[in-house]
């Protein structure tokens, strides 16, 4: 059976099954809150009819990486037309990830005012008003755009999983696996689709805009569940309140969290630090290697197809090692072996970047997919309660974005003093071997909250 949200999420001694893995790897950023009655009711109404609701959170998991995947392979045209520097074209990719960290906390304050259905809306509502600010003739509106789009995909981030175990609590596993394809295969398809519709329809603005459509058409899909979560009550009312059960948790004395203080806890910053570095790598790579690529000679449409089969490839390792993970005690071999991959791809960047693309966009797809699956899982199997898991996860998005913007910003300048992409590379090596150090500390046999986590 699968671990209650209020019971203990330590693996027994023979690890945990792929199902309840990835039921416990949907942290619910509203653990510890309870929905108004009318709320509730209206929940029940909308879980009847589970089509709409399968259909929102696919439409919106679809969204959730395209506005950011479509943009590396038209980014040199847009740093032509802006006469931007490589430093200052990095901020297209850099302010979402800026934000997405600093809207992240926000996000369950809201869920808890509004409701989560509401919040997603206005999530999509704000993705898809982004988008399309990007493509006005300023530069002042392009990197407002992208402060726009990072906030929309903050509160998806953090309120779609909690959303699905809470709806879908039977289909937990098979919930997850469509959540995460779709949202790899959203980015896929943008990074894939970015050259030829930038082609077809007149230059970057149009490759960049179409997929406000998409946003338009999940925030349709909400739109009705928003309104029926929200039916009943009364004017100004909260959708939600602290849950009251034994289990739940508040604030202390302190205005603290009840539970271990996870800014003290060397394990906590362990998993942060690991999550944050191997977000680095991931946007950098979203950021530069079409530029990469086609700054060695290779064609921009053939550039972005590499660069998508990379993020289509992410698939594989997000899947796999996840399972592995869960049914070992310690995690620190696997935690070299996706740095080692990782490494082995970027290597050859250096090595052979057009000869060998297709060799290294394999190797980097399957570090970085694994890399993000033994994140989220080292959250579940390093926290003792689903509460702790839910802070963590919280402050490892915070934190971790942050610290991934700066990569795009920092190889960019690097790469715009120095004229070429090997110190960037071998830079992008060094994070690599952190990861290694970071994930031999996570991947101990320890506990957030005891005398050794």
């Amino acid at each position: 059976m699968s671990p209650s949200p209020r019971e203990g999420l330590t693996p027994p001694a023979e690890g945990l099954t792929t199902e309840e893995l990835l039921s416990a790897e949907l942290i619910d950023a509203e653990e510890d809150l309870a929905p108004a009655p009318p709320v509730a009711a209206a929940r029940r109404r909308l879980r009847a009819h589970p089509l709409l609701l399968f259909v929102g959170i696919v439409l919106a998991s679809l969204n959730m990486r395209a506005a950011l995947a479509g943009v590396s392979p038209v980014l040199s045209e847009i740093s032509d037309d802006f006469h931007m520097t490589s430093t200052v074209s990095s901020l297209v990719t850099t302010i979402p990830l800026i934000f997405m960290g600093v809207v992240s906390p926000l996000a369950p304050k809201l869920a808890r005012r509004w409701g989560t259905e509401t919040v997603l809306l206005g999530a999509l509502v704000l993705l898809a008003g982004g988008i399309v600010l990007r493509i006005a003739p300023a530069a002042v509106t392009l990197f407002g755009g992208c402060a726009v789009v990072g906030s929309g995909i903050a509160l998806l981030n953090v309120l779609m999983p909690g959303l699905i175990k809470r709806d879908f609590p039977e289909k937990a596993a098979g919930m997850t696996a469509l959540y995460s394809t779709a949202m790899i295969l959203g980015a896929t398809v943008s990074a894939a689709a970015a050259v030829p519709l930038e082609h077809a329809l007149g230059g970057w603005r149009g490759s960049l805009v179409s997929w406000a459509l998409l946003a338009a058409i999940a925030a349709c899909a909400w739109l009705p569940q928003a309104v029926l979560a929200r039916r009943g009550t009364h004017h100004g009312e909260a959708a939600a309140v602290p849950a009251q059960s034994s289990g739940s948790a508040g604030p202390d004395a302190d205005g603290q969290q009840d539970g271990p203080k996870l800014t003290r806890s060397p394990l906590a910053w362990q998993i942060t630090l690991f999550m944050g570095s191997q977000s680095l790598i991931a946007y950098v790579t979203i950021a530069w290697l079409p530029t990469i690529f086609t700054d060695h000679g290779m064609s921009k449409a053939s550039a972005g197809l590499v660069f998508a089969f990379s993020t289509l490839v992410q698939m594989g390792g997000s899947f796999v090692v996840p399972t592995l993970a869960g049914r070992m005690r310690r995690q620190r071999l696997l935690c070299a072996v996706v740095a080692l991959f990782m490494a082995m791809g970027i290597a050859g960047l250096l090595v052979a970047p057009v000869g060998g693309a297709w060799v290294w966009a394999t190797l980097l797809g399957l570090g970085q997919g694994g890399a993000l699956g033994i994140a989220l899982t080292l959250m579940v199997l390093r926290s003792g309660d689903a509460h702790t898991a839910a802070r963590l996860s919280g402050m490892a998005q915070t934190w971790g974005y942050l610290l991934a913007a700066a990569g795009p910003l920092v190889l960019g300048a690097v790469h715009q003093v120095t004229g070429g992409w090997t110190i960037p590379i071998v830079l992008l090596l060094c994070v690599c071997g952190a990861l290694v150090l970071l994930g031999l500390g996570a991947g101990r046999d320890r506990r957030i909250g005891t005398s050794a986590g």
